[in-house]
């Protein structure tokens, strides 16, 4: 019996991206799931390079379960920047990729 390790079942699951597989184009979201992998195995820097927004969105996304438990005060204003912060990054990611790396 062989056992493997959860990151390396994870990497051989990993969801195939409809823009990528139909039509042969990269969408924001590619790179997500290779750097929440890369930031699991502790490869920080790897994580950063693959999709800059995987630690903010996951910072976000714990500081909206907090909220959602305790309540913070300005919380909802917090979580609408964070938001805001995020889908910068993405696009900007995006456009960086598109014109740097000629991805269509």
């Amino acid at each position: 019996m062989t056992w493997i390790s959860f990151t390396d079942w994870l990497r051989e699951h990993l969801l195939t991206c409809p823009s990528k597989h139909f039509l042969h184009v990269d969408c924001p979201g590619c790179g997500l799931q290779r750097s929440f992998l890369a930031l699991l195995e502790g490869n920080l820097k790897e994580s950063l390079v693959l999709y800059p927004a995987t630690i903010p969105m996951l910072v976000l996304f714990l500081y909206a379960g907090l909220h959602i438990k305790f309540d913070f005060q300005h919380g909802a204003s917090i979580i609408k920047w964070g938001y805001i912060a995020c889908t910068l990054i993405i696009i900007v990611f995006y456009f960086y990729k598109v014109f740097t790396l000629k991805i269509f």
